[in-house]
C-alpha cells in the first residue's frame, strides 16, 4: 500500500511538471508569435520604406506625400521598437532621422552650402534605414532559432515525463495485482 500511494504521488508529481512545462510552453509560443509578428510587420515597413526611396534617386525627386509616408513609417517602427536601436543607432543617426521624421519635406529643400550636395543626407537615411531593418532582420532569425530550440526542448521533457508517467502507472497497476493477490492469499 505505501509503495503505491508513493508511485501515485510520483506520477501526480510527473503529471504536474508536464502541465507546468505545457503552461510555460504555451506562454513562450504566444511571445514568439507576438514578437514574430512585429518583426514581420517592422520589416515590411522598412523594405517599403527603402523601396519608395530608391525608386527615387534623390528625395528631390520624390513627391511630397512619398517623403510624409516615410518618414512617418520611420518614426513608428522607431517608436514601437526604442529599446531594440538603443544600441543600434549612433547619437549622429538618431538626430538625422529626428530630423527627418519632423519635417520630412523640408529635410532637403534648403539651398545647399558651398561643397554641399543633397545626396549625402539621403544617403545617409537610405543607410540609416537598411541598417534598421538589417537589424530587425537579424533579430527576427535569431528569435527563430530561440523558438525552434525551445520547442525541441519541450517536446524532449514532454516525452521523457510521459515515459515516466507510463512507466509508473504501469508500476501502480503491478503493485496493485501484487497487492490484490496477497489479499486473496491471506483470506484463504
Amino acid at each position: 500500500n505505501t509503495e503505491i500511494k508513493n508511485l501515485e504521488k510520483e506520477v501526480a508529481e510527473n503529471q504536474a511538471a508536464l502541465d507546468k512545462a505545457t503552461a510555460i510552453r504555451q506562454k513562450q509560443l504566444a511571445e514568439f508569435n507576438a514578437e514574430e509578428k512585429d518583426a514581420l510587420e517592422a520589416i515590411s515597413a522598412l523594405k517599403a520604406a527603402i523601396t519608395v526611396l530608391s525608386k527615387h534617386n534623390s528625395f528631390l525627386q520624390m513627391p511630397k506625400s512619398h517623403i510624409v509616408g516615410v518618414a512617418a513609417s520611420v518614426q513608428s517602427q522607431l517608436q514601437k521598437h526604442e529599446t531594440l536601436f538603443a544600441g543600434v543607432l549612433t547619437h549622429a543617426e538618431k538626430r538625422a532621422l529626428t530630423s527627418f521624421m519632423q519635417s520630412p519635406e523640408d529635410y532637403f529643400d534648403a539651398s545647399p552650402t558651398f561643397k554641399q550636395s543633397y545626396a549625402p543626407q539621403s544617403g545617409e537615411i537610405f543607410g540609416i534605414l537598411k541598417q534598421m531593418l538589417e537589424t530587425f532582420e537579424n533579430n527576427l532569425s535569431a528569435s527563430q532559432k530561440e523558438e525552434t530550440a525551445n520547442k525541441k526542448a519541450y517536446e524532449d521533457l514532454k516525452a521523457a515525463k510521459e515515459n515516466e508517467i507510463a512507466a509508473g502507472q504501469e508500476q501502480i497497476d503491478n503493485k496493485s495485482q501484487e497487492l490484490a493477490d496477497t489479499d486473496d492469499k491471506n483470506a484463504i
